[in-house]
This record gives C-alpha cells, structure tokens and sequence, in this order.
C-alpha cells in the first residue's frame, strides 16, 4: 500500500491532484476497515457488522428504545426488532419496560454486552498498534495530523456520516 507522501510516491503527488490522493487515501482506509473487521471476528464472540454496530449504538445511547436504535442504525423497525432479537437470545442486550411510558420498551446492554465491546475495541486497538509500531515517529505523527485536518475537513463540510464499528 502506498499512500501520498510516501517515498515512491512523491513524483506522483504533487499535493495539486486531490483525485489521486483520494484513491491511494481510499486503499489505505479498505486495508484499515479489513484490520478493524479481523480484529474483530477475533474477539470471543462472533458478530456481524450490523451487531456490532447495534451493540456500540447502545453503548453511546443507553436505555434507547427500538425507534431510537433502528434512526441511529438507519434501519427499518421490523429489521431492528430481528437484531435485538438476535442480541437478546445471546444475551448481550436485554429489554425492560420503560418505568414511565407503559408503551415503549428500553433497550440496554448487559455485562455480557459491555464485555464484548471491550474485547472487540482491545483487540482492535492492539492489531493497530501493530501496524503503527512498524512506522517511524515521524511518519506516526504525520498520519495523527493529516486525521485531525481530515476530520476538520470534514467537519466543515457536511455532516458526519453514520458511526460505524
């Protein structure tokens, strides 16, 4: 993989084309994403992509109801209510009623859940350090600044895009 700046690359990226930096930028994040999903599938409890986001959807918004959660997800309800389905009989979510709507029931975590989050976010942390060991101070600390102007960017642009795992 090859990224702008890169010794091999600098004939190529002048900085002036930012087509072809998107699309050596776009390579970096797939291998990225690929590492996250590994580290991931790795943790004592398999999930897919859709439960680990609904988990981690629950981790920011605790106590949300079935609404909440497929607006946050960008989900239909009845796709939803088959996750939390899912997610309850592994026992990594559990449903209350909520103590003063008789109607809506909330969804929380359980130690469990909380558990496997954590496994998951270690893991990932740890193959990421993996890979940033193997750069030079320097190069580390060009990657934390080009993030930060890139979520600057971002910022200032649009509005962020839905969390994912």
């Amino acid at each position: 993989m090859t990224l702008p700046g890169g010794d091999d690359d600098r004939a190529r990226s002048s900085g002036d084309d930012p087509s072809a930096d998107a699309r050596a930028i776009a390579d970096a994040v797939e291998r990225l994403a690929n590492l996250w999903s590994v580290a991931a599938q790795e943790a004592a409890v398999r999930l897919s992509l859709h439960q680990l986001r609904a988990l981690r959807a629950l981790e920011r918004a605790p106590e949300s109801n079935l609404t909440g959660l497929a607006e946050s997800l960008d989900i239909g309800l009845p796709t939803a209510s088959r996750l939390c389905d899912r997610l309850e009989a592994a026992g990594l979510l559990e449903r209350e009623l909520h103590p003063h709507r008789r109607r809506e029931v909330q969804l929380r975590l359980t130690l469990q859940g909380r558990r496997v989050l954590a496994d998951v976010a270690r893991r990932r942390a740890q193959a990421l350090t993996c890979v940033l060991a193997g750069m030079t101070p320097a190069d580390r600390s060009a990657l934390v600044r080009g993030m930060r102007a890139f979520l600057a960017a971002r910022a200032e642009t649009s509005p962020p895009p839905p969390e994912t795992p």
